[in-house]
């Protein structure tokens, strides 16, 4: 199972849902891509699957600067797991693939 591809993924936040689109690319043997949520997109980095794991860092300005890193876990066609939202605390997250 490739995790490659697009994601609908939503954090659970304090104001509530807040929806994104990951999308994951492989290049020269490393996982890279996107994430756009709120009218921002911005490159991920430090993404890595280990067996059925996922981690990836997204660094947003909107609506402020800060710097998500986010850990899960991939079932089949969906992944839930938690993000650490700089200094705000942690939120669930959970994404579906398109």
């Amino acid at each position: 199972m490739s995790v490659v591809g697009k994601w609908k993924l939503t954090v659970k936040g304090p104001t509530g849902p807040m929806p994104s689109i990951l999308e994951l690319e492989e290049k020269d043997g490393a996982l890279t891509g996107t994430q756009s949520g709120q009218g921002n997109t911005s490159q991920i980095t430090e993404a890595k699957v280990e067996g059925d794991s996922i981690s990836w860092i997204n660094h947003t300005d909107k609506p402020m600067k800060m710097k998500l890193e986010f850990k899960g876990t991939i079932n089949g066609d969906e992944m839930s797991g938690k993000v650490k939202a700089g200094f705000v605390g942690n939120y669930p997250f959970t994404a579906v693939k398109q």
